[in-house]
């Protein structure tokens, strides 16, 4: 599980507890832009204290079990795969989750991102949309890689692979 997806459940439960993010912030005495970043899958790291404390607060629990092999194949892991294939230099996981989920490319990594949306089979592309598009806001993942494809000038029309995310 990726931070992302913990932000994301963060995030539904807050809202299903009818809080704010300044409510829930000041009850797990954290801010309100570490609780923001969290939510929207920015925040680098956040200690484990920080982040039982806001886990209580929504009704949630972090648990330690066995790791499962899921069938649902990892697309962030994949692009990156794509993206780093002519590089000596390689994206993170980390790097493209930020870059799709802000709009800005790391430095030194506008080859790759070239790469990735020039080279990248459809179904590739749109699975990647999917599994990040989840833990934004709707419509933002769409306007990022239009701002990241335009950046970069790729050959191919966000259009033509994005409809299904």
């Amino acid at each position: 599980m990726r931070l992302q997806d913990i932000g994301y459940q963060i995030r539904q439960a807050r809202i299903a507890r009818e809080l704010t993010q300044a409510q829930l912030a000041n009850a797990a005495k954290v801010s309100r832009t570490t609780l923001n970043q969290l939510e929207n899958g920015l925040f680098p790291d956040l200690g484990i204290k920080k982040l039982w404390a806001i886990l209580d607060q929504v009704g949630l629990a972090l648990a330690i079990q066995p790791a499962e092999k899921t069938a649902a194949p990892d697309f962030v892991r994949m692009a990156c795969t794509t993206a780093n294939v002519s590089y000596r230099d390689s994206l993170s996981e980390d790097e493209l989750i930020r870059a799709l989920l802000t709009g800005k490319i790391p430095t030194g990594r506008r080859p790759h991102f070239r790469t990735l949306l020039d080279e990248a089979t459809p179904t590739l592309l749109q699975g990647l949309a999917e599994e990040v598009g989840r833990w934004t806001k709707p419509g933002r993942l769409e306007k990022n890689l239009g701002m990241i494809a335009k950046e970069i000038n790729s050959k191919r029309e966000i259009g033509e692979w994005l409809k299904t995310a």
